[in-house]
């Protein structure tokens, strides 16, 4: 009879566990002896904080559709996960965080480093367990795997009592996965919306969510080609519409481009698929009037609790979007000049006005647009910077991103380490500001440790950007908090075993980021960048005018 560590480490490998992230503790002691007995089944990664272990295995639920696996201790270790357990959330992505708890003899005694982890992850998680007899670890297990992948994906937490692992297990482990069949659209309900988009004038095709298949991808594209519908994404999803579609017009995001905006505000008809609705999507709640919106909305989501969670729609439908996507036809009508003009006005904006810094990121974006593989995978953190991949480079049918929907500094770096290790033969490229590169940054470690290095580029201004923006708007020209003192991005990645270079001009980037392409163990570009550059369309010291006048005219 095998340990409950054992137990619950062949009954993940069952699932299709393949990866581990996680900062070892005493508290899963067992679960780590299981682990070397599975070396090259599911491997353990050894991470620097747990807030990067966690989210490592929310970019990788993401990216792959399977749940990203985490490990931490108790205490400490939980809640320095809890922001990737938050980010999974937003994300919509299937993520398992085990935690590992105090004694059950101890419980409630307020032992060391105890948490009730129910009460923590409650409001954080699709659902949070704590295991109280060996005998159930595979039931719950699997429970997990299933709960974290059906309806709207997300993240469970799963609490492991100290003596639950470490005792003897008379339950067997699983030994297969589960397959859950996608609910399928309602005949009438779907020839009901057939006929809605048909005699729509100004139809829209929004799409958002993390879990969907390449082959129903292709046949929602080809549906807005041959119905001539325009294609957004919701906010930090443009990757899951082909980019270089006729069809596609742009990201409902932060810092939305008025003419998306306008697309929202002005369609009379909206085929919403996977989407949350969230409060950069619709532009703070206010382009779509709640709870009943002017546009005819059409709802496609497979879990029953998002449609009409914000917006009543004129029609749901709880089915999969892969489903609904793959069974709509052709619609045909005439619709003047309204999916040309959305393509025109996307195409417009993608080429941003010559920025005032050392290094245009204006240019590295459009060099990026020309030298990146159809297949390479982008990731970024939080921070005014996010602009340039999220707004400027084109996503087509191979690429992805990975971008928090929670809005979490931080996020880049592990998610392109996590991109690496699911995908070794793909280009990673993360995005950082200087302030987001240094909430992980220990985790260049990690990446060297694993050969699972990628690209990162530092758009290093000197201040924490947004805040900045944001300080300037409200009290202009009264610095406070936002200066940024910074270390020696590249000396720091060489000190890691990866290629590094300051860059300080524009003209420079094209060969620095060929060097760093064909360096065998990853690379960190330090861009010498402006803190005027703040955002494509006004500089800093534009904004902090615009808001002393402001102040001035009252």
């Amino acid at each position: 009879m095998g340990h409950g560590g054992k137990v619950l480490v062949e009954s993940l490998v069952a699932l299709g566990a393949r990866k581990a992230f996680g900062v070892p503790g005493e508290s899963f002691l067992a679960a780590l002896d299981a682990m070397h007995d599975t070396r090259g089944r599911l491997d353990f990664v050894n991470c620097r904080h747990e807030g990067g272990a966690a989210f490592m295995a929310a970019a990788w639920g993401k990216l792959t559709g399977t749940p990203g696996v985490a490990f931490v201790t108790r205490g400490p270790g939980a809640t320095n996960a809890a922001i990737g357990v938050h980010t999974a959330m937003q994300d919509s992505a299937p993520m398992i965080l085990f935690v590992g708890q105090v004694g059950t003899d101890m419980r409630d005694r307020e032992a060391f480093q105890e948490v009730d982890y129910r009460a923590a992850f409650g409001p954080l998680a699709k659902w949070a367990v704590e295991i109280d007899s060996p005998a159930r670890l595979p039931e719950l297990v699997s429970r997990a795997w299933t709960t974290a992948l059906s309806g709207r994906p997300g993240p469970v937490v799963v609490a492991l009592p100290e003596d639950m692992l470490s005792a003897p297990c008379p339950a067997a482990p699983l030994t297969g996965s589960v397959r859950i069949a996608p609910p399928a659209p309602d005949a009438p309900a779907l020839a009901e919306a057939q006929d809605m988009l048909a005699r729509a004038k100004r139809p829209l095709i929004l799409v958002g969510g993390s879990n969907w298949s390449d082959d129903a991808r292709a046949a929602l594209r080809d549906f807005a080609e041959n119905s001539d519908i325009p294609a957004i994404c919701a906010f930090r999803f443009q990757d899951r519409f082909d980019n270089h579609s006729p069809c596609y017009a742009g990201e409902a995001g932060v810092g939305m481009p008025p003419h998306v905006a306008r697309l929202l505000r002005e369609a009379d008809t909206i085929l919403a698929l996977n989407v949350r609705f969230g409060e950069m999507t619709t532009g703070g709640y206010t382009l779509l009037s709640v709870p009943d919106p002017d546009q005819a909305l059409i709802h496609v989501h497979a879990c029953d609790r998002e449609i009409g969670k914000v917006y009543r729609p004129r029609l749901g439908l709880h089915a999969h979007h892969d489903a609904v996507a793959r069974a709509l036809s052709p619609v045909r009508a005439d619709r003047g000049t309204w999916r040309r003009d959305a393509r025109a006005a996307y195409e417009a904006a993608l080429s941003p006005a010559p920025q005032p810094s050392p290094v245009d990121m204006g240019q590295v974006a459009m060099h990026l647009r020309e030298v990146l593989p159809p297949d390479a995978i982008v990731t970024n953190g939080a921070g005014n910077f996010t602009v340039w991949p999220n707004k400027f480079l084109t996503y087509g049918p191979d690429a992805r991103l990975l971008a928090p929907q929670s809005g979490a500094m931080g996020y880049g770096l592990p998610a392109a380490i996590a991109a690496r290790i699911a995908h070794p033969g793909r280009m990673v490229v993360c995005f950082a500001g200087d302030g987001d590169f240094q909430m992980t940054a220990p985790e260049l470690a990690t990446a060297a440790q694993e050969s699972a290095a990628p690209i990162v580029l530092i758009v290093n201004n000197g201040t924490y950007g947004t805040i900045r923006a944001h300080q300037e708007r409200e009290y202009p020209d009264r610095v406070s908090g936002t200066t940024l003192s910074n270390p020696d991005f590249a000396a720091l990645a060489r000190a890691h075993g990866l290629h590094a270079e300051r860059v300080a001009t524009t003209d420079a980037f094209p060969a620095a980021f060929a060097r760093a392409m064909a360096a065998p163990g990853g690379a960190v570009l330090d861009l010498a960048v402006s803190a005027e550059a703040l955002t494509p369309g006004a500089t800093l010291s534009a904004i902090r005018a615009a808001a002393l006048a402001r102040d001035a005219a009252k």
